[in-house]
């Protein structure tokens, strides 16, 4: 090509019609995640949702999160496989929202690539709305951008933002938590999508392919560290609803567990002069969280800190509706066990690498971790 050659936007590495191609293929997964609430069909400039009932609330509370996938990105581009890291993307969002007891009620998403493949980006909003539909939140619109010379042909980047509400009287949190209350876990699918710049040294670290068997696992590595995202925004709403505020069994307020770890995020739900003790032998570590720990001699504490240990979701509930609770969530098919109890902080050992309290600019309550996992 010379200079005087006419340049495109097609010659600068833009496909309009590639992505116009991305836009068939997904539509009708996102128009599965709609509901009445919304207006409009896929394409508009703008998503809308008819927030009529909210005239039905005495003082309704919105409630917004936004986030990323992180570099597990990485694994679905070197697996090729694209469409569960959506799951991974709306567990991030809307069991955010879920925490504070708010019903999650739609959902935007935003995708840069490198170049525009229709296929695989129409898989990755497949799985965003197939994760849509298990958390009962509509897919209301999106984003791809194709950024030619800043992301390779084959790297791509995905983020979204989800809106929930919450009546004002039922809003969940540090709050409501008292001394007595119990600490419930609720078992993660495997990494979710935290920790993985660690996971990801680690195997690289020990020339591990992911395309290896691995006995403990029972499948490949790759398929272990692309497992989606458990999303539990419905199982919570359901807790909540079933045990409410002014019941002797209610739901107090929920922890996602995520990035920084099991300790830190419950601490930022606790109020100050409280302190929840955890008990870690009441669950065992899955097998992924203990190769990763070996292979890397990656040290416990500093395991604690970055991956979720199999816990992806904490319900803080009175003592009272504990059994009712585990029982409920059980039935629902989350695994979910009685982990620790809320008490007054004792101001003792408050030094060492099993104390938290606070966190993530929350100055909360405070978290003690107590025994060793279970074999």
């Amino acid at each position: 090509m010379t200079s005087s050659d006419p340049i495109t936007y097609a010659s600068a590495g833009v496909d309009v019609e590639a992505g116009d191609r991305a836009v068939e293929l997904m539509k009708d997964a996102v128009k599965a995640t709609h509901t009445s609430s919304v207006v409009g069909g896929v394409g508009g400039f703008a998503g809308l949702y008819d927030v009529s009932r909210l005239l039905t609330y005495r003082r309704p509370l919105l409630a917004t999160s936004t986030d990323g996938v992180g570099t597990k990105v990485a694994i679905a581009q070197a697996m090729d496989i694209h469409d569960t890291i959506g799951f991974d993307l709306v567990g991030m969002v809307v069991d955010d929202i879920v925490v504070v007891g708010a019903e999650p009620l739609y959902m935007t998403d935003y995708i840069a690539c490198g170049k525009v493949v229709p296929e695989r980006i129409a898989g990755i909003v497949r799985g965003i709305a197939a994760a849509c539909s298990v958390a009962g939140t509509a897919l209301v619109g999106g984003e791809t951008a194709e950024h030619p010379g800043l992301l390779g042909e084959h790297e791509y980047d995905v983020a979204g933002a989800a809106t929930g509400v919450v009546e004002a009287d039922a809003l969940l949190g540090p709050d409501r938590v008292r001394e007595g209350d119990v600490i419930i876990g609720m078992a993660s699918s495997g990494l979710h999508s935290n920790g993985y710049s660690l996971v990801r040294r680690v195997i690289n670290q020990a020339g591990w392919a992911l395309d290896r068997q691995v006995s403990e696992l029972g499948r490949t590595l790759g398929e272990e560290l692309l497992e989606p995202t458990r999303v539990y925004a419905s199982d919570c709403l359901d807790l909540a609803r079933h045990f409410p505020l002014d019941s002797d069994g209610a739901v107090h307020g929920f922890s996602h567990v995520t990035g920084g770890g099991l300790a830190a995020n419950l601490a930022r739900v606790l109020p100050r002069g409280l302190e929840a003790t955890v008990d870690r032998s009441t669950w065992s570590l899955p097998p992924i969280f203990s190769l990763v720990s070996e292979l890397g001699s990656v040290p416990l504490p500093d395991l604690e800190r970055t991956l979720n240990l199999g816990v992806g979701m904490v319900a803080v509930v009175s003592a009272a509706g504990a059994d009712d609770a585990v029982a409920r969530l059980n039935e629902r098919g989350v695994p979910a066990w009685v982990m620790g109890q809320v008490g007054q902080a004792s101001g003792e050992d408050t030094d060492g690498p099993d104390y938290v309290q606070g966190a993530k600019g929350v100055d909360g309550g405070a978290v003690r971790l107590v025994g060793a996992y279970a074999s």
